[in-house]
């Protein structure tokens, strides 16, 4: 169908479910013939619409490549994705779910660092004596530089972690970390704490489209109640 309009939602959890509550409000019911694991959907009610179900960081690409025209997606996938990237994508409305904090936390018996000031510190002293960089442990590279250098912290080194970010300063992987939290529980369980001013993104499943399709996609972004 050449009008087809291509929707990618989140293929699992919380942001799946409310994404699937998010249509069904505005009575666009995703019905999918398949079980559990089949990653196509249909609307009855709006038949030109096709629901591609994919990762939330596949979302970002997808709707920058131009594959799908519109999906949801959280804001701090956006933001962390590439400049030209960010450039092909439009936000369209911030959506009440999904609510999350980029933040840098670290070790609570740190006792003398409060601010991201204390922390530049920090990594001067590291650096005259360990001859090393604070190594700084994170899923989210592009934010976490851009947030550190607009602080003027320089001393320091990206650590990519693959998966339970808050344990990398007690095996010796980091020092610090930066990690996506909602209620803040896992670092506290993990005597991690947030630096007073250490919020480096405030983020929410937002509704994003690709701009170049705009003009297919505009009546069906326009139909939507927020």
């Amino acid at each position: 169908m050449k009008n087809l309009i291509k929707i990618g939602l989140p293929s699992k959890g919380r942001l799946k479910e409310d994404s699937i509550n998010f249509f069904e409000s505005n009575n666009f019911k995703p019905t999918s013939n398949g079980g559990e694991r089949n990653y196509f959907a249909q609307i009855d009610n709006l038949p030109n619409a096709q629901i591609i179900y994919l990762h939330a960081k596949e979302i970002i690409q997808r709707l920058g490549d131009g594959t799908i025209d519109v999906g949801i997606s959280g804001l701090d996938l956006l933001r962390e994705s590439t400049i030209n990237l960010q450039k092909k994508i439009v936000v369209k409305k911030k959506l009440n779910f999904g609510l999350a904090n980029v933040v840098i936390a670290i070790p609570n018996d740190w006792i003398d660092v409060q601010t991201v000031a204390d922390l530049e510190e920090v990594s001067f002293d590291f650096r005259d004596k360990k001859n090393a960089r604070l190594r700084v442990a994170t899923k989210y590279p592009n934010l976490t530089n851009n947030f550190l250098v607009s602080k003027g912290i320089t001393q320091y080194k990206l650590v990519s972690s693959l998966g339970a970010t808050e344990t990398y300063p007690f095996i010796g992987s980091s020092e610090i970390i930066t990690d996506i939290t909602s209620t803040g529980k896992t670092l506290k369980d993990n005597n991690l704490r947030v630096l007073k001013d250490g919020m480096i993104l405030k983020s929410q499943a937002c509704i994003l489209f690709s701009k170049e399709r705009y003009a297919k996609i505009k009546s069906f972004l326009n139909s939507l109640k927020f």
